[in-house]
């Protein structure tokens, strides 16, 4: 089973119903599936084969949703860019898995310009500018027909580096297939005629709820940036059935003055995930939303391990608190806690590594045979590797999981998965910056945010500006540090010489019950 395929299928008995709608038009599965096969065909006429990888660089409009078919119909393998990271990111996930073009929406062309240059494998840089409409109609909407297996490449999603590069987490058709399967299957069913919002982009975590609703016959809604009244009054014109949304995005909804007197009656599945929640943001949304508020639990290696619905969620369970819970297990993942040393099983109730072993796994890093090795564990008993999540956790007598800290110092800020190593690298390139720790504090609208403590030759040779303006200029603003402290002193290690960043966090989080915060 291929998603091509799939797509084909589902615009063939859906033809004259509306696919995709934006703020400024709709367009029906007929439309959109010539659309894609037009942007196929012209990707292949610029040398892109099947297999291939394509890199998307765009916000949530008409092309985005070109894209997202066009690579199906043509056998491409998506390779999504982040708008809010730099030049030196794009290079890398570019010149990492080997693109052959890059599309680009006008806002970020700027930032991309030349990179065709400079790369060796990526030949062409489509600009979607006023001439795009006129480019795209100039090439036959006929379907190209490759030949896939279920096991090709179909995506390649960019997650943050341990050794301070992105990863390329691979999906193949079949794995794809079974993620957004796997996340639909505890929702209210998507039926011909719902409506699937999208406020984050679809090249990303909301790309999970796309396909499900393509394969239903419902239309896509894609939101171009996130305004809360604007969110909310598309929502209700439009008759939204199923959204996913971060915290973040719900927390800022949920406290806008007209939340609670609009009419929410067509919303079925509000889905949280992407961080954690806090309980005052879940109670009020609660509350403005009714029991329309589910919650999962995976990451981009491994996913959906655990969900919760409102009953489940806002529910009284003996033993259980789900307000502070991540969801409870599903029956289609496995999940173990283990001890983070010898990586064996702890009893229920025991705090210990999240291991996951899910249908809509990675099948291992984009040409990172190490690093994949590094993160599965295999017991050979006959299945699929397990993946580990590096997150701290403990599972309580009613299956509910509590992510409780992070085993490898990974910060998630407003969604975003930011690694320390990411920024230390750059922090160190200044010559005044001899050594550096980037740890997690708490945030009250990011529920954490990166914050650097710096050993420099001299006080006087840098400040605290110009180091988060050089993260921001290198990795993009989203991953700077909130704040940095300078010292002469060295910065603490173990006995081994690793460096100790939950010894620097410690005070930061003082009154917290758990070293993760949710928005």
């Amino acid at each position: 089973m291929d998603v091509r395929t799939q797509m084909r299928r589902a615009a063939r008995f859906n033809q004259h119903r509306t696919a995709i709608i934006t703020e400024h038009t709709s367009i029906t599965f007929a439309e959109s599936w010539s659309r894609g096969c037009r942007l196929a065909n012209a990707l292949a006429s610029l040398g892109v084969r099947p297999g291939d990888r394509v890199g998307g660089l765009e916000d949530n409009n008409l092309a985005a949703a070109d894209f997202f078919v066009g690579t199906a119909a043509g056998g491409f393998v998506r390779n999504p860019l982040y708008p809010r990271n730099s030049r030196e990111a794009h290079t890398h996930m570019l010149d990492h898995t080997q693109c052959k073009v890059l599309v680009v929406d006008p806002p970020y062309a700027e930032a991309v310009a030349g990179l065709e240059h400079e790369l060796a494998d990526l030949t062409h840089i489509i600009v979607r500018d006023e001439h795009y409409e006129d480019w795209l109609a100039s090439f036959p909407d006929t379907d190209p027909d490759p030949t896939i297996h279920e096991n090709d490449w179909f995506i390649v999603r960019h997650s943050g580096g341990t050794t301070g590069r992105p990863k390329g987490v691979g999906y193949t058709h079949r794995t794809w297939i079974n993620a957004n399967r796997d996340w639909f299957y505890p929702f209210p069913p998507l039926e011909t005629g719902d409506v699937v919002g999208h406020v984050g982009p679809i090249s990303h975590g909301s790309g999970y709820f796309f396909l499900p609703g393509w394969m239903a016959g419902a239309a896509n809604l894609l939101i171009d940036g996130f305004e809360p009244g604007k969110v909310m009054d598309l929502m209700v014109e439009h008759g939204v059935t199923h959204l996913f949304l971060v915290p973040t995005m719900i927390n800022a909804m949920v406290r806008h003055p007209t939340a609670t007197s609009r009419d929410w009656s067509r919303l079925r599945c509000l889905n949280s995930a992407g961080s954690p929640i806090t309980d005052d943001t879940a109670l009020l949304a609660h509350q403005v939303f009714g029991d329309r508020l589910w919650q999962l639990y995976g990451e981009t290696e491994a996913l959906p391990a655990v969900v919760m619905s409102p009953r489940e969620w806002f529910g009284t369970w003996e033993g259980s608190t789900p307000l502070r819970a991540a969801g409870r297990l599903m029956p289609w993942s496995e999940l173990e806690i283990c001890d983070p040393d010898s990586l064996e099983p702890l009893e229920v109730g025991e705090e210990g590594e999240i291991v996951l072993r899910t249908d809509g796994q990675m099948l291992g890093f984009w040409d990172e045979p190490e690093l994949t090795a590094s993160r599965m564990l295999d017991r050979h008993d006959g299945g699929k590797a397990w993946v580990l999540t590096g997150d701290i956790g403990r599972l309580d007598e009613n299956g509910f999981l509590y992510v409780l800290d992070r085993k490898d110092d990974m910060i998630i800020s407003g969604g975003f998965n930011i690694w320390p190593a990411e920024l230390e690298s750059i922090l160190t390139d200044h010559p005044a910056v001899i050594e550096a720790a980037v740890f997690g504090v708490p945030h009250e609208r990011w529920g954490e945010t990166p914050f650097a403590q710096c050993q420099v030759t001299d006080l006087d040779a840098v400040d605290a500006e110009e180091l988060i303006a050089l993260c921001s200029e290198k990795l993009g603003s989203y991953k700077k540090p909130s704040g940095v402290v300078l010292t002469l002193e060295p910065l603490p290690k173990s006995p081994v010489g690793k460096l100790m960043r939950k010894t620097l966090r410690e005070p930061y989080w003082a009154g917290h019950e758990r070293r993760v915060a949710g928005s």
